[in-house]
């Protein structure tokens, strides 16, 4: 995919809707010694509600993606059954998505009801040409060696809901999930660009 304009925007796991990743209504964690449940604060985040999160993924797609830019979205879109694909898809002003598929989208992978026409296009892997700017390798699951990858091609994932410096592969790698992404916004294309371009000039991260 070959694309002239560098109004694009990135991001991954938005898990729209997921019960268990909201902090304030999950069953994923344990009961302390006072037999008071406890979540799991690595694998959850910090929201009272899953209304206050559906409404801040929303809010931060369309607070910062114009409807003419494009988004790319690295896969496992949303949660709480097939109706929340469209939900969370007309929430959102932006005309131009790209999905990689997740390993949770599978209504979206076998195009349940013709929701595939939701999305500009839909893909497992896919690279990606920006004039101005470079080749990205685009896939939900990290490639540890990709192609172009000793060439200066960028690797984009998502999966593994990395925080901190810990979101950064070898090479030009990155997870750019929400949950590592300031306030759970989208990534600008140049501004990944800005993150991962000094860490290809450090050897140290060219292994493989």
């Amino acid at each position: 995919m070959k694309l002239t304009t560098n109004n694009i925007w990135v991001t991954s796991d938005t898990h729209y809707d997921h019960t268990n990743i909201c902090r304030g209504v999950s069953r994923w964690g344990k009961y302390n010694d006072e037999g008071i449940f406890v979540a799991d604060e690595a694998s959850t985040r910090e929201f009272k509600e899953l209304e206050d999160m559906n409404n801040l993924l929303v809010e931060n797609i369309n607070d910062n993606v114009d409807a003419e830019d494009w988004l790319i979205h690295m896969g496992d879109w949303s949660f709480g059954g097939f109706e929340k694909i469209e939900e969370f898809r007309e929430k959102i002003n932006c005309k131009n998505i790209v999905l990689m598929l997740g390993n949770h989208d599978h209504h979206i992978q076998n195009d349940k009801n013709n929701v595939k026409k939701l999305f500009t296009h839909v893909s497992h892997y896919l690279e990606m040409n920006i004039k101005t700017i470079g080749t990205f390798v685009l896939c939900h699951y990290p490639i540890i060696s990709w192609n172009g990858m000793h060439k200066g091609t960028y690797m984009l994932h998502g999966h593994q809901h990395l925080k901190g410096d810990v979101k950064f592969g070898n090479g030009k790698r990155m997870d750019v999930g929400v949950d590592g992404s300031p306030e759970f916004r989208p990534y600008h294309i140049e501004e990944l660009v800005s993150l991962l371009e000094p860490r290809f000039h450090d050897k140290n991260n060219l292994l493989l």
